[in-house]
């Protein structure tokens, strides 16, 4: 049976390469011939899709459903503008998904200092986005944050943005990793373990979410990992701003970290994992700096300015700006309050602030879309 199946699977998507529609791209956003929202992806990997390629005989209706919504090749493999799914609606349910104050934001040390290295196990939720090349090596080009044990969250413009080329497709993410050039790192006779390459299984990405919008707004996406990842010094989640208290805060010159391996001064990006505090700007000093290049800030969105000339880079996209939470109860922890969106394009820009998606203005609509 899985044989035949297989025959049959070769057999159509040798009809689907000449069937391609015009103006779509792998990993982009889509809209069937029915008129669903959905996202170009993999053939294989579209449960919907491949529901239809199980039933046996497949009647030409399917076959022209298949055919008419094939959006890509890539050395033969088939792309098809696969339908979202349809998630619970109650935001209550999500809840239960993500790890409370306690069970995530633990990080080894506070020693924030302007563009450093951070210390081996420090910001273990940090994750690299893997980006599949036909005919090269996987690169990594930007950034996320693991929020429970089968949740990246991350930007919107690293699934579907204007700057990720047609050519690469976004297959895995990395965990664990602290420097990219050694297999098993070590800092002074404290050793990791390997760092994880997990493939995603699927993902979401904001449905008003708009990529070649100069604004950006609703830049934010989940990637939903292949496997469930078990957490160790090295892996562990962030903390979501799930608190009514954390979830209306105003972070106007309040101290905040971001953490990567974007771009430095020196060079174009940095093979160990960096850290670095910047102060949250208000908003309204937001909107006036940046309607001189005429983009929009909005309430979704929250902007920080490096101290001493430190920001967020390319290479750090779609990772998280993090606040500190000291309780009087119980143990600190971090908590996520942006998403590196966009900035400067000068690096260490001193009046010019960093743009990132407000993450407690999108609680609900992460809640919706993550499931078990």
């Amino acid at each position: 049976m899985v044989t035949f199946w297989i025959l049959c699977f070769g057999l159509l998507a040798s009809n689907l390469i000449s069937a391609q529609r015009s103006g779509q791209r792998p990993f982009s956003l889509c809209t069937t011939t029915d008129a669903k929202s959905g996202m170009c992806i993999h053939l294989e990997e579209c449960k919907p899709m491949v529901d239809i390629l199980r039933r046996q005989p497949l009647t030409n209706s399917d076959r022209r459903y298949l055919q008419q919504n094939q959006c890509g090749s890539i050395s033969r493999e088939i792309f098809v503008c696969c339908p979202q799914q349809t998630f619970p609606s109650d935001p209550s349910k999500g809840k239960r998904l993500l790890p409370l104050p306690g069970d995530c934001g633990f990080s080894s040390t506070d020693k924030i200092i302007a563009g450093k290295k951070t210390v081996i196990d420090e910001y273990p939720w940090m994750a690299l986005l893997g980006y599949t090349i036909p005919g090269r090596q996987k690169t990594f080009s930007c950034g996320g944050t693991l929020i429970n044990n089968r949740y990246i969250l991350t930007a919107a413009h690293c699934v579907n943005g204007p700057n990720i080329p047609s050519t690469w497709f976004l297959s895995s993410v990395r965990l664990g990793e602290w420097n990219k050039t050694s297999v098993r790192d070590c800092e002074l006779g404290d050793c990791n373990d390997s760092p994880l390459d997990l493939s995603i299984e699927d993902f979401v990405v904001h449905e008003n979410y708009f990529p070649y919008s100069i604004d950006q707004h609703n830049d934010i996406a989940l990637l939903r990992l292949a496997q469930e990842v078990s957490y160790t010094r090295w892996i562990a989640p962030l903390c979501l701003p799930v608190t009514p208290d954390v979830r209306n805060r105003d972070f106007d010159g309040v101290s905040l970290d971001v953490s990567g391996w974007g771009r430095t001064e020196n060079a174009p990006e940095s093979d160990v994992k960096l850290r670095a505090r910047v102060n949250g700007v208000s908003l309204d000093y937001c909107q006036l700096i940046y309607r001189n290049a005429s983009r929009r800030v909005e309430n979704s969105q929250i902007c920080a300015l490096g101290e001493n000339g430190a920001d967020t880079c390319t290479g750090d996209s779609g990772g998280p700006l993090m606040g500190r939470e000291n309780p009087t109860r119980g143990v600190p922890y971090y908590f996520q309050v942006g998403i590196t969106s966009y900035g400067p394009t000068q690096c260490g820009r001193g009046i010019v602030p960093g743009v990132y998606t407000r993450v407690s203005e999108y609680m609900d609509w992460i809640l919706r879309n993550i499931r078990p």
